[in-house]
């Protein structure tokens, strides 16, 4: 059965070989999933503090209508006196 082993060690080398591939590919795999969450999580992050700053802004932009109609009420008031 010499002819047996002769065939085999090209096979299992190139088993060997594709081993060797996969395991690279896993780890390029682990490596994106990983960057992969800490990227959704940034986004995630950056989300909220854009849903944040928007909420301060409308506050802001009310406040700023408020603060005219005051101001428009006190204008009336002064013409009229």
């Amino acid at each position: 059965m010499p002819w047996k082993r002769r065939t085999l060690e090209p096979t299992e080398r190139e088993n060997d070989q594709l081993r060797m591939v996969v395991i690279q590919l896993r780890h390029e795999l682990q490596t994106k999933q990983t960057a992969l969450g800490g990227l959704e999580l940034a986004l995630r992050e950056r989300s909220e503090r854009i849903d944040a700053l928007n909420a301060r802004l409308e506050q802001s932009r009310a406040q700023c209508r408020r603060l005219d109609e005051e101001c428009e009420s006190y204008f009336k008031m002064l013409s009229a006196g």
